[in-house]
């Protein structure tokens, strides 16, 4: 879409606006069509969004002998006592008519022999239930096809390119937000008012210096929901996948927990499986624990490894294509070779608050993906229920908006935030990424996490340009909730306060303004006050 085509949609639409390409966006405005819908991209579809990378698969309970409510019920069983076991059973139970739709959509499944839907087994599912793509392709694979069908679609206008960097509310709703062209901060920004936004943008992984997830994944639509007022919940949990495969890339490659499930093992530099004496199911123990696992041999000097030799051999290359080319492009031959790995910034559990329908605490605002939090992944997401969640509430969303009468909007400013944005500060978006991953990673404790949250403080308040400013409000929102969560549960561990606390069993409800509250009162180091309020 040309600048001009873009001016002119800018100044008012009665389309629906759903800011994201990846799954979550893509499966939002098929399901609204024929309704029209604008669609904002930071990439082009198929790029920059995490979904496009997922090498797991959809869990779903679709082979024989499988159910949902034992789906549901694994769920539950690793969310750190924190999911709500209705949404999650909801999940399950619409997992099946989801992957059909997925089928019609023209995305190629894996099937065995008889043309049933092939399924595999990850780390803490009781069955056989992952739909895969080519083994370890299934990301790429859904969005090629989505994004296929968007561009067929004639009722969706699709917008490269642009970023979403703040919200317009009035009087408690949505009224428009504003854009700007990625990757210059010196562009004009221009307002799209609309009624109806659907915030699609994906998770928080870069704000991580070890991380899994694209340049994209930056935060920013947390952070212009927060900035609006927007309820945020569970922000303190983040998953590390444990086998990120280090490289020197960033983002890191995926080591897909499939590879576990297909035998691979866990072993230090000497050669020592090292997950059998932490968990009865070692390799395939929840990721927290594998994280863990994983971080404590590196911190200890004999570092990890993913060991496939002996589990594939010479079927590697066939069975994950994907992870194979990684490892080849860094010289190394995982036939042969074990694969050195670290755990990485992976999946944020947390983000904006959203009901069963998608919808946040701002009228007119929903969130889908991984921006948002439905309350299914609690403390700890098990392995490929991303994906489902995604496809499922972009789904709800669009029936939600579907039902409803969106008033015209009116028109906005020439600007919400500032007419021209700061250059990005390279040193200063360094030094958040390296406090996250340092203070606010797979081990954290209270002085780390105090110190994470002054500094996070100190950039979004002195931060010259709308995106780092944006990084840093999601930074802020994720430490001060860590800092402020006094036990450790799921994917959040504190070392100095190692067990978890049974009165704290229940998710976090926060806004940017408590986080700041908690800031402030970690200027001199005084307790906070405001601290237990947090979690609701």
């Amino acid at each position: 879409m040309t600048r001009n085509t873009i001016e002119n949609l800018t100044r008012s639409t009665d389309d629906v606006v759903i800011v994201g390409g990846g799954l979550a966006g893509l499966f939002c405005a098929l399901k609204l069509a024929p309704r029209p819908v604008t669609l904002i991209a930071a990439a082009p579809l198929g790029q920059g969004a995490s979904s496009a990378w997922a090498q797991g698969g959809i869990a779903a309970a679709v082979a024989e002998g499988d159910s949902p409510e034992a789906h549901a019920a694994d769920t539950i069983a690793v969310g750190g006592g924190i999911v709500d076991e209705r949404v999650a059973l909801g999940i399950a139970r619409e997992a099946g008519p989801r992957i059909h739709d997925l089928l019609a959509y023209g995305v190629p499944f894996d099937r065995d022999l008889e043309g049933r839907l092939a399924v595999g087994r990850e780390a803490a599912h009781s069955a056989r239930r992952i739909v895969h793509v080519r083994g370890d392709g299934a990301g790429a694979a859904i969005i090629a096809a989505l994004s296929e069908a968007v561009r067929r679609t004639p009722s969706i206008r699709v917008i490269e390119g642009f970023v979403a960097e703040a919200l317009q509310t009035r009087d408690g709703a949505v009224t428009g937000l504003q854009l700007r062209e990625a990757g210059n901060l010196s562009a004009r920004p221009m307002m799209i008012a609309s009624r109806a936004v659907v915030l699609a943008t994906g998770g928080i992984g870069h704000l991580y210096s070890v991380t899994t997830n694209p340049v994209e994944a930056g935060g920013s639509g947390l952070a212009i929901a927060a900035r609006a007022g927007a309820d945020i919940a569970d922000p303190e949990f983040v998953q590390f996948h444990p086998t990120a495969i280090m490289v020197g890339r960033d983002p890191a490659p995926l080591a897909t927990e499939a590879l576990r499930g297909e035998g691979a093992t866990l072993i230090n530099g000497n050669g020592e499986r090292f997950m059998t004496a932490r968990h009865p199911l070692a390799e395939l123990a929840p990721r927290d624990i594998v994280a863990r696992g994983v971080f404590a041999e590196i911190a200890a000097g004999r570092g990890a490894f993913l060991d496939a030799r002996e589990a594939l051999g010479t079927r590697f290359a066939e069975k994950f294509p994907t992870v194979y080319a990684s490892c080849t492009a860094a010289g190394i031959d995982p036939a042969t070779q074990a694969i050195p790995i670290a755990p990485a910034a992976h999946y944020h559990m947390g983000g904006i608050a959203v009901d069963e329908h998608g919808r946040s605490s701002i009228d007119g605002l929903w969130a889908g993906g991984e921006v948002s939090s439905t309350g299914a992944h609690g403390a700890n997401r098990l392995a490929s229920n991303s994906l489902l969640e995604a496809v499922v509430y972009a789904a709800r969303i669009a029936d939600d908006i579907a039902g409803r009468a969106i008033p015209s909007p009116a028109r906005l400013p020439d600007a919400l935030v500032t007419p021209r944005s700061g250059a990005l500060d390279a040193a200063s978006v360094r030094r958040l990424r390296a406090t996250m991953s340092s203070h606010v990673g797979v081990v954290r404790d209270d002085d780390g996490l105090a110190d994470a949250v002054r500094s996070f403080a100190a950039i979004e308040q002195e931060a010259t340009s709308t995106a780092l400013r944006n990084m840093a409000t999601s930074a802020l929102l994720v430490a001060a909730a860590a800092w402020t969560r006094r036990e450790s549960r799921g994917a959040h561990f504190r070392s100095d306060h190692p067990a978890d606390v049974s009165a704290l069993a229940q998710r976090t409800m926060t806004t940017l303004t408590a986080a700041r509250e908690v800031a402030e009162s970690l200027a001199d180091r005084a307790r906070p006050r405001i601290a237990q309020p947090m979690i609701a």
